[in-house]
């Protein structure tokens, strides 16, 4: 059989649902429930309480109210606590569930036992409280609602009814007896005869004027519009019935031998036509009503103004409906709220603590709920640009957080530059001595016949130079922005030269060995000095140094990068070595051969004077060797373009160590001493 219940006031959950969304949009996370003690409180609350845990909203407090019954017990401990919650300028949002005559016994007791003063604190009030009943309305009894949110059953403004209303008189309605009692504490009279108790001993004349009254007793409330509602909804179900005479018939005749008599038969069928109902009403609302005998309606959100008369209005300021998307069901227009005047007519706060200032993520306090906590500065290289966030995040990788934390600024990419004071100074210097390079090329080629450039290889002399010019030019490769060409060729040009210069040194320090060698008599070696002796020595070497680095460039070749871990502040474009292992076998290799060079000139140092240049190779070799020991521990201490720096002036140290210990002291003689650099000289001394 169909159901004989129809609910005309909309779903509770859809209540809660919106006090859940309100308390969210105000973010007011430190609630206050007062609920009333019975069967509808316990569902009320048994429903709120997972949606408020899984909103991060926690109540204070929980204070469950009795029943008008037993007010009696509002003497006790009830309203010392709810009197120490009320001191707590924290908990500015209380939400109460009840009936309004709880309330009003409840308020009583408060403002008369403690003399509190009832105001400041912010109100939600659920549809079932309703504020038009007059046993509330007593002076200053509402002043504390001023600047509430009220749930209420939807309701709409029926043409004529308030006008209705006010036509009305007590004795023109006899089957109303309602209607004296309303009369009665409306205009605070008694009829003759009345067992009402009225303050005042005048007696109801039943000439008194409704319109005197506050207005808001005659708005249309959500129960009458309800009740307003259903009334028409079985009206236009038994129109159905009327206009639909053979239907009717039809189905009557399926089930009249199942039915008792033909009343009950037109009972169900006035089921049938209500289940599934859709009409208009008067004020052109259209009224649902589902399979279910559940109408499709919703709640009035409302803001209650207070007045200095004692009397109020509501604003309706949003609503809740019911079709709409899960979390979107509330509509809320906070420009037409008009707050308590407690605070100052702006929207109050309800927190646990003061809200977590951008900057900063929420620490749990041990032994609270979750909604209290204390305020923790982001940690390094996170942020958090919003307030009472959960925790910081990180920035993206080309981003780093501010120095207050709050926000993410694009990180710079940074390179070695021409234009920079370090930059200016590399190239300066690498300018100048390849300048002085190109110089002792030109005085030795000039002077090529003179004995002290006969006596010091000539040919392995102008590659020595040569090399070292390209040592201090290759220098500029590791300048300016990395490209994929010059992260290509920068390492392989600078060991592969770097070999040939100390292959050439190396050739130098055995070719005067093999010399001294060569004057014992019937010595060998006289038939592999010159040229063909240097061949053997710096090709191989240098040859040795090619393959590895084309070994490097076909299996892992450097390449161009943006480095942005390195640095907090900048993104580090750099040239990624490919192979780490390669490029220290590559420095190995240079160090393996000027660590030969360096013994082989160490040995040789005290050969006689004719072949001291090994001491200058000798000096040479060891600030060589002292440079790049130190290179190794100081580039991987060092970060971003300062590892560069670190390279080029390794390259540019060690390279002015070879070109000043080994050519210097000879320019010295062919410039400033030219009557030293003679054959009998030569023989004689020790200039080299």
């Amino acid at each position: 059989m169909a159901t004989s219940f129809y609910r005309m006031a909309p779903d509770e959950n859809l209540q809660i649902a919106g006090i859940i969304q309100l308390l969210k949009h105000f973010r007011w996370t430190w609630v206050g429930l007062l609920i009333l003690d019975d069967d509808s409180g316990d569902n009320f609350l048994q429903a709120l309480d997972p949606l408020l845990s899984e909103n991060r909203i926690c109540a204070a407090f929980v204070e469950r109210m009795p029943k008008q019954a037993f007010f009696s017990v509002f003497q006790n401990a009830i309203v010392d606590r709810i009197n120490i919650y009320w001191l707590d300028i924290k908990i500015n949002t209380f939400l109460f569930y009840g009936e309004s005559t709880t309330a009003m016994l409840l308020f009583m007791f408060l403002k008369y036992t403690f003399s509190l003063k009832i105001s400041g604190k912010m109100w939600i009030l659920t549809a079932q409280m309703d504020l038009t009943l007059m046993s509330l309305h007593r002076p200053s009894d509402l002043k504390l609602f001023d600047g509430a949110i009220s749930f209420a059953i939807h309701s709409n403004e029926l043409p004529g009814f308030e006008k209705f209303l006010g036509a009305l008189k007590p004795f023109q309605t006899q089957r109303d007896s309602l209607l004296k009692e309303f009369w009665e504490q409306g205009f605070d009279c008694h009829f003759s005869g009345s067992n009402t108790l009225a303050e005042s001993n005048e007696t109801c004349t039943g000439k008194e004027e409704m319109n005197n009254l506050p207005r808001h007793l005659f708005e249309m409330t959500g129960h009458s519009y309800s009740i307003y509602n259903a009334v028409h909804a079985v009206a236009h179900a038994l129109h159905g019935m009327s206009i639909h005479k053979s239907k009717y018939k039809r189905v009557a005749e399926s089930i009249r031998d199942k039915l008792q008599d033909q009343g009950t038969c037109i009972k169900v069928l006035l089921h049938w036509f209500l289940q599934g109902l859709s009409f208009n009403n008067s004020v052109g609302e259209t009224v649902t009503i589902n399979q279910h005998g559940e109408v499709l309606s919703g709640f009035d959100i409302t803001n209650i103004m207070m007045f200095p008369n004692n009397s109020y209005c509501k604003v309706k300021i949003g609503k809740m409906i019911p079709k709409a998307l899960e979390g979107n069901e509330l509509v809320i227009h906070e420009d037409l709220i008009i707050w308590p005047k407690y605070f100052k007519r702006v929207l109050p706060l309800s927190l646990c603590n003061d809200p977590c200032p951008a900057g900063y993520q929420k620490k749990k306090k041990e032994g609270e709920k979750f909604c209290c906590y204390d305020c923790d500065l982001c940690s390094h290289g996170k942020m958090s640009n919003m307030s009472d966030m959960i925790a910081c995040s990180e920035c993206p990788e080309d981003q780093y957080p501010s120095k207050d934390k709050v926000r993410c600024i694009p990180k710079i990419i940074t390179y070695l530059t021409f234009e920079e004071p370090l930059g200016i100074i590399l190239v300066a210097v690498a300018v100048l001595f390849s300048i002085i390079s190109i110089f002792i090329l030109v005085i030795f080629i000039k002077y090529k016949d003179t004995p002290i450039v006969k006596a010091n290889n000539k040919d392995l002399t102008y590659t020595l130079l040569i090399s070292l010019l390209l040592c201090f030019l290759c220098s500029f490769l590791f300048l300016g922005k990395p490209l994929k060409l010059i992260c290509f060729l920068r390492q392989t040009v600078f060991g592969i030269i770097f070999s040939v210069a100390i292959s050439s040194v190396m050739a130098k320090t055995i070719m005067v060995v093999a010399a001294f060698m060569a004057t014992k008599p019937g010595s060998s070696m006289r038939k592999w000095l010159g040229k063909r002796l240097s061949f053997l020595i710096v090709f191989p070497g240098s040859f040795l140094q090619a393959g590895i680095c084309l070994a490097w460039m076909i299996t892992s070749p450097p390449f161009p990068e943006l480095n942005m871990q390195s640095m907090t502040e900048e993104i580090i474009a750099e040239c990624n070595e490919g192979s780490v292992v390669m490029f220290y076998l590559v420095l190995g290799y240079m160090g393996f051969l000027s660590l030969v060079s360096f013994m082989v000139a160490f040995l040789a140092r005290n050969l006689p004077d004719t072949f001291n240049e090994a001491k200058f190779i000798t000096f040479s070799m060891l600030i060589f060797c002292s440079v790049w020991l130190s290179f190794v521990p100081t580039y991987l201490s060092t970060k971003g373009k300062f590892m560069v720096a670190v390279e080029i002036f390794s390259i540019l140290a060690s390279s002015v160590g070879l070109l000043g210990c080994i050519f210097f002291p000879k320019c010295f003689i062919i410039l400033l001493r030219p009557e030293l650099n003679s054959k009998g000289q030569v023989v004689k001394k020790k200039y080299f």
